[in-house]
């Protein structure tokens, strides 16, 4: 019988998140391989239909990765998206989703280590639920 390895998907921003990916791949720091990467050009951009479309494409985990507030190449997209965040948690809730499937963190262009350490911890903590399916 072979291990379940849950199926993540990660969002990140452009500028700041998927530049500290980008450092963690290339400095060969090693994270699990079960993330998929769907790039935007700001965390204000991610829709919360993305988070919802993704839990019901078979994803086990949603993980939203943006600049540092104050850090925002486009200003104050960041700030949109600690807004909106709250409310996706709450959305989430309301459907059924455990809240330990979807997590949002600050991850700056410099903190490739941080990459890899958040995408391990957040594939060891959904080994720990069973897989999600197509719940939503």
């Amino acid at each position: 019988m072979s291990e379940y390895n849950p199926k993540i998907l990660a969002v990140l921003c452009n500028w700041c998140s998927y530049a500290g990916a980008d450092l963690a791949g290339s400095s060969r720091m090693h994270y699990p391989t079960n993330v998929r990467i769907l790039r935007v050009p700001c965390s204000g951009r991610v829709d919360p239909m993305f988070v919802l479309k993704a839990f019901k494409s078979g994803f086990d985990g949603v993980i939203v990765l943006g600049c540092h507030p104050g850090d925002c190449h486009y200003a104050k997209g960041n700030y949109y998206t600690r807004r909106r965040i709250p409310l996706l948690k709450n959305l989430l809730a309301n459907l059924g989703v455990p809240e330990e499937r979807f997590h949002f963190e600050w991850v700056s262009a410099s903190e490739g280590a941080r990459f890899a350490e958040l995408v391990t911890e957040f594939t060891a903590a959904l080994k720990e639920l069973p897989p999600m399916g197509k719940m939503i």
